[in-house]
């Protein structure tokens, strides 16, 4: 990989494994409708500009209820209810949940027509991620809010349903624009619950997780996944997805000072190595 390849892929790790913290820290004073709202309305002031200046609006009004069915599944719903779980699980938990994202894909992608059956080192994938997932909840979860878990399940849903929209409804369009216009869908979509409830007072650190979470996890992150997959591929520019968890662990246990439990400990690997093995991934970084 070149010296290009890994700056993009070592950003790319890192910034899609910190907002689970600042989701954390902002729902001390964001109610999580107006957290969705200012996340995704500064992202789409600064990337329907852009896409408008390169052409990449117009192309997408054929297919615009594909684009609306995205936007939902992949932002509308799910920053939703990943804000409202983590009013009530540690943001390394939530993390490490999504990291379940390949497993759910392996079944999904499989069942789904024209695409490979699972074979044996798949099969065996599956079972060690979802063990993984098992030992979290037993040993984490289990003691907390089940509506939470039902959430992050959804969460984790729209993460794999969203892809899949794009592989097979949007893949020949600029990628920047559906991007663009789903964020200003999904912030069109929550301003009336928004507006009413915005905070009279922000705190420094709030507003910086906020501004944070929007500006560099949404808009800046998108721009620096596409020129990834421009530079690498699209096969491994995926290898991100077991990276992710680490760093939200880390800055879980490190920052905000969550127990590293039982079920980290026992259920991260169990899900990293189910990943790896249910989706088939060979996937080299040089």
């Amino acid at each position: 990989m070149s010296r290009r390849g890994w700056l993009l892929f070592l950003s790319m790790s890192l910034i899609w494994g910190i907002p689970y913290l600042l989701i954390r820290v902002a729902i001390r004073e964001f109610p999580p409708p107006t957290l969705v709202f200012a996340r995704t309305l500064p992202a789409a002031l600064l990337l329907l500009p852009l896409a408008r200046r390169r052409n990449q609006l117009r192309p997408l009004i054929p297919r615009w209820q594909w684009i609306v069915a995205f936007a939902a599944v992949e932002l509308a719903i799910p920053w939703l209810l990943l804000t409202r779980a983590e009013q009530h699980l540690p943001s390394s938990s939530a993390g490490l949940l999504v990291a379940s994202v390949p497993l759910i894909a392996a079944v999904v992608y499989r069942l789904s027509p024209h695409t490979d059956r699972l074979d044996l080192r798949r099969s065996i994938g599956l079972l060690i991620g979802f063990a993984g997932v098992a030992v979290l909840v037993g040993f984490d979860i289990g003691r907390s809010n089940h509506l939470a878990l039902g959430e992050m399940g959804i969460v984790a849903l729209g993460y794999t349903l969203g892809p899949l929209i794009v592989s097979r409804r949007l893949s020949d369009l600029p990628s920047l624009g559906v991007i663009g216009v789903a964020m200003a869908l999904t912030a069109l979509v929550y301003a009336p619950f928004a507006l009413r409830r915005l905070p009279r007072h922000v705190d420094l650190q709030v507003g910086l997780s906020v501004a944070a979470l929007s500006l560099i996890c949404t808009a800046l992150a998108f721009v620096l996944f596409f020129a990834l997959i421009a530079e690498v591929g699209p096969a491994r520019s995926t290898v991100i997805t077991y990276f992710n968890p680490a760093v939200a662990i880390f800055l879980g246990t490190v920052v905000l000072g969550e127990p590293f439990s039982t079920g980290l400990a026992l259920g991260f690997p169990l899900i990293l190595i189910g990943s790896v093995l249910a989706t088939g991934s060979r996937a080299e970084l040089v």
